[in-house]
């Protein structure tokens, strides 16, 4: 199975987003590279997409979905983090728990985001 770091980056009461260009919404993260631990994927994949760095984030767990095995991360942020979209993210959007119910998301993060994102 894939191996991904995925990251849970909450502000307030807002979680942050990303989206390739005409792909669904999805957390920030990507690929696990040879020789790198989840953790090192997770802090240069949620810098390389939204341009936000952090020093630290808390590991939350394990989360197998649609052929990938998730190193999910989170962080608490302030409210005055601001993240954009950086190399092949087209956009990012921090959103509340309402506005995902209006969202595109892949099927898998729906169900990451609803067992962990609270």
């Amino acid at each position: 199975m894939k191996q991904r770091a995925t990251i849970l980056c909450k502000r307030d009461r807002e979680i942050l987003f990303v989206r390739k260009p005409k792909a669904k919404w999805n957390l920030p993260g990507g690929k696990v590279e040879d020789g790198e631990t989840p953790f090192e994927a997770a802090l240069r994949e949620l810098a390389e997409e939204t341009g936000v760095l952090v020093p630290n984030l808390d590991f939350v767990a394990v989360y197998e979905g649609d052929k990938v095995v998730h190193h999910v991360f989170a962080i608490d942020v302030p409210k005055s983090t601001k993240a954009s979209a950086q190399n092949e993210i087209a956009d990012c959007k921090w959103l509340t728990w309402k506005e995902l119910g209006e969202r595109d998301l892949n099927p898998s993060i729906k169900g990451l985001v609803k067992a962990f994102g609270r």
